[in-house]
């Protein structure tokens, strides 16, 4: 019997759980969340004895006679004061690290009332963020640590909501205060929990799966396999993905599925799937591009080694490189990197009275899902239906199927509730990753630095199976060129299947790999020019209506001269700086379809917003919230957005390609100009009760191959120049970012994006890897070379626009995936003016953040 004290009440038992799971399942407390249960990233911090712990680590004996505070616990005098300086510094983004982060707060603030910047840096050294990039967090520490310092009363002035307000968080205090539903927070009586049985290697023969002992097992309900799948390939795009391998068939990666165990007791099913017996033959995998394509080699699906080739040809480019004055060759190699959200991907599937499938998912389009399910199960659409909760970020991760059509299934066969989900390293061996890519750049330029031509061959590592890799690939050649006005590109990209772990979606979608390998030829040709790396970048600038090199003019909003012109000074008064350009797509563009759909209803007296759009932490209802309240004249408390869910919202595409601002944002205020037009015409709001609008907007793009002399690429790009600064000892000392994302829509969640991106940026530059020997994972969450608060730098976000905007979301551009991008580039710009090392392979090595 184990007796200790949570939130100052006395719990005894005799429970052989570790504390964290005791905490979750015994008794309820929700707010202490599971993001790795390895001690790694600090999503489940408690306060034992006024010291901050992971509780994922600590078995119950360890607490014999301890004081444990949750989050749960928290007097309310900190509970106000923590959600309030979290919410107005705009500290929260997905939340699942927030009440972690707060418990390391507390239990600083407890024994320092008044830290230095450097104490809380140190005292969060335990607790990952991977939205924020940790500036918002210190600051908004400091605030509570005045507050409860000074005893300063809180007082919530009222807002109105309007665009460019820093408006705060809709979200916000359920985020920080753990009360906000994830789908592991979800209890259902009589639920069944599900897992699967994953391959044991990469690529093998599978001869026979033996379930009889399993079977045996009191806890088991029902154990399926490939058999009991009505279609059992799916997938994003391309259904070549299989929900289980079947005897007889080949295994592709070690993520692929055997069998789904689903049993009563949750803590049995490790124990279950021990108990089934596969036999294999084990094939020598392929784990290069190089080998999938060579002769001869086996084909890992019946199409072929090559998912897609991808070419972009304008102008001559061969010619305008011979008869250019500098010219330059390099080979650059980008990693395969782990998205590293904070929750783990689960799912919980029911059948309802009417026999539907009801899924409570925690992804990136609930449509996407939905699709797919019904897919599987051979059904009508209508017959499956997904609600979102909330996601603990997703940065692309959460495309994909990985656990929500196998809920569905075993739902489906058994009739009972079930949640399935990943343990932190089933998530990391099994869901997509941002693509390994070799690439060959040619850049050339005239004597004056004026680039000429570009030819490129691109080869991406897709993995196991398609994915998203044909978009990622699109999207790495239409911006391989950069943006920049020439117009001779030779681009030539390929997507190969491979058994490494599949190749998908990650912030960027591509382009930080191609501008990796771009920004890098541009300082090359600087050189050999005599000039800067600013000057260069600054002579070569995309202007309104210039010509990109896809051939697609640039529009009146067009700014990135202006983000040069932001930067200049600092960066040529710092003897340690490096420059880098980019520029991202908002929207699939391309000519794929891309709408965007939005419902508004008068229910009780408020204005319902009804979108399907997913927000991963990127603050999509913050942003419907002001786009309608803009357009409308209402006020915040007479407006509520829906999460988003089949039944109730309206189909608005993937929350994906930095689109739903622009693409979802555009359908927000025609529908709700539609609804103003009445609004105007009543006495009060209540008299619209019952009302239903809806709307919807298209983007209408070009395909790649356009024989249009200026084809649409896509509706909108956002720019941005970052500039990285190096102390002394050659460690970031600051990044300064200048964006045109247009009309800033909410300040404090531009500045919550781009110092998040950038971190991620200088993770990607200098210590994230994603190690794999032959197919196998490596990698654990702890080893992924995650920055930490310790590690962040200062981050300056400097917002500039051109005086025009477009018509579309009030002239709003993306920013999630922007302020990722030139990151890298900036960074080995940074290192070789330090070292006069250059580096074109990632991360960096020689550095003093790698060896």
């Amino acid at each position: 019997m184990h007796t200790f004290v949570v939130n100052g009440n006395t719990v005894r038992t005799e429970s052989t759980r570790k504390l964290l799971h005791f905490l979750r399942e015994d008794l309820n407390l929700t707010g202490t969340k599971d993001g790795c249960s390895e001690g790694a990233c600090g999503t489940c911090t408690v306060i034992i004895d006024g010291r901050a712990t992971k509780s994922c680590l600590i078995p119950l004996s360890r607490v014999e006679g301890k004081q444990i505070i949750t989050i749960e616990g928290l007097s309310q005098r900190e509970k106000d004061v923590y959600s309030y300086c979290f919410t107005e510094q705009g500290a929260v983004q997905c939340g699942f690290c927030t009440p972690g982060m707060i418990m390391s707060a507390k239990a600083l603030l407890d024994v320092n009332h008044d830290p230095s910047l450097e104490e809380i840096k140190k005292a969060l050294k335990g607790n990952i963020c991977r939205c924020t990039g940790y500036v918002k967090i210190e600051k908004a520490i400091l605030m509570a640590a005045r507050y409860l310092r000074e005893n300063t009363p809180i007082i919530i002035d009222t807002q109105a909501g309007v665009i460019a307000e820093r408006f705060r968080r809709v979200d916000a205090v359920e985020k920080a205060l753990g009360t906000g539903i994830y789908v592991d927070d979800i209890r259902i009586e009589g639920m069944i929990y599900a897992k699967a049985l994953r391959s044991a290697h990469p690529r093998a023969r599978i001869e026979h799966i033996d379930i009889t002992r399993a079977l045996e097992h009191p806890h088991t309900v029902t154990i399926l396999r490939a058999q009991d799948v009505p279609e059992n390939k799916i997938g994003h795009i391309v259904n070549d993905w299989d929900v289980m391998i079947a005897e007889g068939d080949i295994t592709r990666y070690m993520g692929d599925a055997l069998a789904i165990v689903a049993v009563t007791v949750q803590d049995s099913l490790e124990e279950v799937l021990s108990l089934i017996e596969v036999t294999y033959t084990v094939l020598e995998p392929i784990t290069t591009p190089q080998q999938a394509m060579a002769e001869g080699a086996e084909k890992l699906h019946s199409s072929g080694n090559v998912l897609t080739t991808e070419v972009l040809k304008r102008g001559d480019a061969e010619k305008a490189i011979r008869e250019a004055a500098h010219v330059v060759t390099h080979h650059y190699s980008t990693p395969c990197t782990e998205h590293a959200f904070m929750e783990p991907e689960a799912a919980i599937a029911l059948r309802e009275s009417d026999g539907s499938l009801l899924l409570y998912t925690s992804s990136q389009s609930v449509f996407d899902e939905q699709r797919e399910i019904a897919r599987m199960l051979a059904v009508d659409s209508t017959q499956v239906n997904c609600r979102a909760c909330l996601v603990g970020g997703g940065f692309g991760g959460k495309e994909d199927m990985s656990v929500q059509h196998h809920a569905a299934l075993v739902a489906w066969h058994t009739g009972r509730p079930v949640k399935v989900k990943l343990s932190r390293q089933e998530s990391l061996n099994v869901h997509p990753k941002r693509h390994a890519m070799e690439m060959e750049f040619t850049s050339a330029c005239d004597e004056t630095g004026r680039l000429l031509a570009l030819k490129a061959t691109l080869i991406a590592d897709t993995g196991a199976y398609a994915s998203l890799g044909a978009p990622v690939l699109q999207r790495a050649c239409t911006h391989a060129a950069g943006p920049y006005a020439y117009e001779n590109v030779d681009i030539v990209g390929k997507a190969v299947y491979t058994n490494n772990v599949p190749g998908g979606a990650f912030r960027g979608f591509g382009v930080t790999q191609s501008c990796f390998a771009i920004e890098n030829n541009l300082n090359l040709l600087a050189r050999k020019v005599g000039i800067s790396p600013w000057q260069i970048r600054y002579i070569n600038a995309i202007r309104p209506g210039q010509v990109l090199p896809n051939g697609q003019i640039a529009s009146d909003n067009t700014a990135l001269e202006e983000t040069l012109l932001a930067v200049r000074t600092a960066y040529e008064n710092h003897p340690r700086a490096g420059i880098a350009c980019a520029f991202k797509n908002s929207g699939f563009g391309v000519g794929v379809p891309d709408t965007g759909r939005c419902i508004l209803s008068v229910e009780g007296g408020i204005l319902h917003i009804r979108t399907s759009a997913a927000c991963m932490g990127q603050g999509i209802a913050t942003m419907a919230t002001q786009i309608v309240i803009e357009t409308t004249g209402l006020s915040p408390n007479q407006v509520f957005c829906e999460p988003a869910d089949t039944r109730r919202t309206p189909d608005s595409g993937t929350s994906t390609a930095s689109r739903q601002t622009v693409i979802t944002g555009e359908a927000i205020r025609q529908v709700a100009l539609e609804f103003t037009r009445d609004l105007t015409q009543v006495p009060s709001l209540h008299a619209l009760e019952g009302r239903e609008y809806n709307g919807e907007f298209t983007a209408l793009t070009d395909p790649m191959g356009s024989t249009k002399k200026n084809p649409v690429s896509h509706i909108a790009y956002s720019y941005s120049t970052q500039v990285v600064f190096l102390d002394e000892k050659g460690k970031v000392e600051k990044v300064t970012a200048a964006v045109d994302v247009g009309q800033v829509v909410n300040p404090t969640a531009v500045e919550g994006q781009v110092e998040g991106g950038v971190v991620m940026g200088l993770g990607y530059a200098l210590t994230e890897d994603f190690p794999l020997e032959k197919g196998v994972v490596k990698a654990k969450y702890g080893t992924l070379g995650l920055l930490r608060a310790p590690d962040a730098p200062e981050v300056e976000t400097i917002m500039v626009s051109s005086q025009k905007r477009s018509s579309e979301a009030y002239g709003a551009k993306g920013i999630g995936e922007l302020s990722t991008i030139a990151t890298a580039p900036a960074v080995q710009d940074a290192y070789h003016v330090f070292d006069g090392k250059f580096r074109d392979r990632l991360p960096l090595k020689e550095t003093a953040y790698h060896s």
